[in-house]
């Protein structure tokens, strides 16, 4: 009987190691009529201008030395004109032939999220000359984590919001910004 015993606490009882913190995933994809080259371009490429081409970004830069987008290239995304909103984000498993890389988030201003856990791989996929797919795989916890659902919510809105904004600025090389966004956005559900 003790050995029985023992046997099932050996097969249910604690794992070693610590429990898998619960994290949040998406992944939205849209259709661009563009080139994937020029799509690249925006979301690969001018890495640290994203500023250009997000409607809630107010002001983006490279950072820690970084210059331009490749392996480790740093960036700050202010989302308020004081600076208190903010991610600082690092681009990892840079992949330009394939059109790919993962962007981390290192550390996250006001915003609830862990920044151990926070990345999105952004991916663009020819489908022929004049268009492509853009594919944006999000994976992230917040604290507190029970934030995680009404989250979720609000990066999906707000990277749908991007895609749409990626759109114009490719169309009209337009800077979208959080004031004509608005008018933008009515355009492209009309």
């Amino acid at each position: 009987m003790i050995a029985l015993v023992g046997i099932l606490l050996m097969s249910f009882g604690p794992r070693e190691g610590k429990k898998e913190k619960k994290t949040q995933d998406f992944v939205i994809s849209k259709v661009l009529p563009f080139p994937a080259m020029d799509v690249w371009k925006v979301v690969g490429e001018d890495y640290g201008k994203i500023a250009d081409s997000h409607p809630k970004i107010v002001h983006s830069e490279y950072i820690s030395g970084s210059m331009k987008a490749g392996e480790g290239a740093e960036r700050i995304c202010n989302f308020n004109e004081k600076g208190t909103q903010y991610l600082r984000e690092k681009m990892v498993n840079y992949d330009p032939e394939n059109m790919t890389f993962v962007n981390t988030v290192y550390q996250a201003g006001k915003f609830p999220v862990d920044p151990e856990v926070t990345r999105a791989i952004y991916t663009v996929k020819p489908i022929d000359a004049n268009s492509c797919q853009l594919v944006f795989d999000m994976k992230f916890r917040t604290k507190p984590a029970m934030m995680g659902g009404m989250m979720k919510g609000k990066f999906t809105g707000l990277i749908e919001d991007y895609f749409i904004a990626i759109e114009h600025h490719l169309k009209t090389g337009e800077k979208v910004t959080k004031e004509n966004f608005k008018d933008i956005k009515k355009g492209y559900e009309g």
